[in-house]
């Protein structure tokens, strides 16, 4: 199967707990390595310092496109608010390219030009300690949910974390990891300019730092971006939601099948349907209705179905 299918949550809570989680850490691990990197000198963590606070601001985002996302439909939004988590978590992958990226590349290059003199080390490979230690539980807490996420979908963890429509936990467990692999770096550049007392040893774990922030700020935002564009169901899920409308009596045929995603827990079923002709229009109502419900019942994710009564086309009379 390309793509999970979406279904019925737990509560939206989970999702909100995992960025809670993710943003405290974030954010006391951003002080500490702005500190440790100013008594240091080291470039490497002032860049994972200001990895940090790009991470902060994208749960700050992400919290924001949770909350604003599940406000209900209204008359001046008849399909509800679920594609504006999408526009939020893209600001976040913009967050991360620019708080993070941008400023590790400029740092690792000043380095590397100027040069830096190196500081004690000691206070940054303890703030690195610490930071692994609270990065790695915020990671834990993303991946329990999204492996819980991927057992109900019954697909396996790496598809379901590809193709997931719920983008707030898939950030979570990119930023973590990354996060994870930039501190092994910051350390590797500290340990390098300690041994060799060049501080191009810090520059280049900088860099390395910035690109690892591309990496995961690209993908973040082509993920979203699919989303905003416009994303159907699974093309397995639309095979099934078409058997589910050809079993119902009165429809013969299903011409045309548009399916939407609207957020990780939320689609749209469209489709233009050939009635029996010598159905009555009660009997076309009933069948409507009588689709409306096998779809919702086998598809908890379905909220909205729209079915257009369309003719055939008919072979020419000899």
């Amino acid at each position: 199967m390309a793509q999970p299918v979406p279904h019925e949550p737990t509560g939206g809570g989970e999702s909100t707990s995992t960025v809670i989680v993710a943003a405290l850490a974030n954010l006391g691990i951003a002080i500490a390595k702005a500190v440790a990197g100013a008594i240091s000198g080291s470039s490497a963590m002032l860049s994972e310092a200001a990895h940090s606070v790009a991470d902060t601001v994208t749960e700050v985002l992400l919290l924001t496109s949770l909350k604003r996302s599940v406000r209900p439909a209204d008359e001046d939004h008849p399909l509800g608010h679920g594609p504006e988590r999408y526009i939020w978590a893209l600001l976040a992958a913009v967050a991360t390219f620019v708080g993070g990226a941008v400023f590790s590349f400029y740092d690792g290059l000043h380095t590397l030009v100027r040069g830096e003199e190196l500081g004690d080390p000691l206070v940054s490979y303890l703030v690195l300690a610490v930071a692994f230690l609270l990065e790695g539980y915020s990671l834990r807490t993303g991946v329990r949910q999204a492996r819980g996420e991927a057992a109900r979908a019954r697909v396996p963890f790496g598809r379901y974390l590809r193709r997931t429509p719920d983008t707030a936990v898939k950030a979570v467990v990119m930023e973590d990891s990354a996060a994870l692999i930039g501190l092994v770096l910051a350390a590797g550049g500290l340990l390098g300019g300690q041994l060799t007392g060049s501080g191009a040893w810090d520059g280049a774990a900088s860099l390395c730092i910035g690109v690892l922030l591309l990496y995961v700020a690209w993908v973040l935002g082509r993920s979203n971006a699919e989303f905003l564009i416009g994303r159907p169901l699974p093309p397995r899920v639309r095979a099934r939601i078409r058997a589910e409308l050809l079993a119902v009596e009165h429809i013969e045929a299903v011409l045309e099948l548009t399916t939407l995603v609207q957020g990780p827990r939320e689609a749209l079923v469209a489709a233009k349907v050939d009635f029996r002709d010598t159905a009555t229009a009660a009997q076309v109502e009933r069948a409507g209705e009588q689709a409306e419900q096998r779809l919702r019942a086998a598809f908890p994710m379905v909220r909205r179905v729209y079915l257009d009564p369309t003719p055939g086309v008919r072979p020419p009379r000899p």
